[in-house]
């Protein structure tokens, strides 16, 4: 596993040695020997004649399900084994990013969303968060970590373009449409739209880049249908299902990547996105969504979250020593410098160290994927 802004997956010693399907395990033990090897959350427990058969010693159990006596065996033989957790509604081992119908799994039931996965970990998170047991602590720990080994696997060799912008923007505005047409642009250029994965601004891009892959009137249907509930508040079950009669209606659109946190769990994630990688520490979240973004990112209007975005995606690029600063595009020019007067700030850092050339303010948002094309070919 790797920190939230570590190396590339591909440029990773172990990358070659974790094994994360039932498939993959077969394929290794049929080599004979799995040392060396960190098999991750894969249900074992009917390989037990072969995980006595194989060379385990080195190798590393994270959260596989083992008969007993497999599990003892591969212990006595070397290996070292982190059993499945019980009692908790997330695998902190999980070796892939979550999906939408799995975070919102039992969205159809009475009990709406308060009965889905989201919902239960957000829960579990606020029970635990503040009540100072290092185990509760180590399971976050262990499964953010884990889902930033996930998300370098999604994302290793794509070009990423964030759109960060505010939760307040309702469905059926102009504003959200045309953060949709955002999202929808820059994935029909190649780019995979990256969000903080909640609603308004965030949701309205990865809606943009799932409608990519249909016709322009696709979108158009979609914003009205969604329009007719708003907002998250007063009925987060009410705002979800909307989103996905959107997506059963079209099935199958276009990638994108979200980063949600349960830190800020009463803003539930957005259905859109095809990937989503959901942490626990908003820190961690913050750091490795930028640090991701390497082919710039676009900041919509948005309140405190937004600005401490900006200058948190400011900062490596003003000490960058050894390339250039990734792009950064800010949309609304009042906004930015009056409402929220960031950019008179981002101007004085860029010019200190010759950055200016790699910023920009535009006044709409359908100036901003080209404004971010053109900093990225100077």
């Amino acid at each position: 596993m790797s920190g939230p802004s570590g190396p590339s997956r591909a440029s990773r010693p172990l990358s070659g040695r974790e094994v994360e399907s039932l498939s993959e395990f077969d394929s290794v033990a049929a080599t004979g020997s799995l040392s060396g090897h960190r098999v991750q959350a894969v249900d074992l427990t009917a390989r037990t004649s072969i995980l006595r058969s194989v060379e385990t010693r080195g190798a590393v159990f994270l959260g596989c399900s083992m008969l007993p006596e497999a599990a003892a065996e591969v212990q006595s033989s070397g290996a070292l084994v982190f059993p499945p957790v019980p009692g908790v509604p997330f695998d902190p081992y999980r070796a892939s990013l979550y999906t939408p119908g799995e975070l919102f799994e039992g969205l159809s039931k009475p009990e709406g969303y308060e009965g889905t996965p989201d919902f239960r970990a957000y829960d579990w998170f606020q029970q635990t968060k503040s009540d100072g047991d290092v185990f509760s602590s180590m399971l976050r720990a262990i499964h953010d970590d884990a889902l930033s080994d996930a998300l370098d696997e999604v994302l290793v060799g794509k070009r990423v373009v964030g759109v960060m912008g505010g939760h307040a923007m309702a469905r059926g505005t102009a504003d959200y449409a045309g953060a949709a047409r955002l999202g929808r642009e820059l994935a029909r250029s190649g780019a995979t739209v990256a969000t903080g994965g909640g609603p308004g601004a965030m949701e309205a891009a990865q809606l943009g880049a799932y409608a990519s892959a249909f016709s322009d009137g696709m979108l158009v249907e979609a914003l009205e249908t969604l329009a007719k509930e708003p907002s998250f508040r007063p009925s987060v079950t009410a705002w979800a299902r909307a989103a996905f009669d959107v997506r059963a209606r079209w099935r199958e659109g276009g990638v994108s990547v979200s980063v949600p946190t349960w830190f800020y769990g009463h803003e539930p994630p957005n259905a859109f996105a095809s990937h989503i990688a959901k942490y626990f520490a908003n820190a961690t979240r913050e750091d490795g969504l930028l640090a991701r973004s390497n082919a710039g990112v676009v900041f919509l209007p948005g309140a405190a979250g937004t600005v401490q975005e900006i200058f948190d995606n400011a900062t490596p690029n003003y000490y960058e020593s050894r390339g250039e600063p990734t792009p950064m595009v800010l949309v609304g020019r009042a906004h930015w410098t009056d409402t929220m007067p960031a950019w008179p700030l981002l101007r004085a850092l860029a010019r200190e160290r010759s950055m200016e050339v790699r910023i920009a303010l535009v006044d709409r948002v359908e100036d901003a994927a080209g404004k971010l094309a053109e900093l990225s070919a100077s």
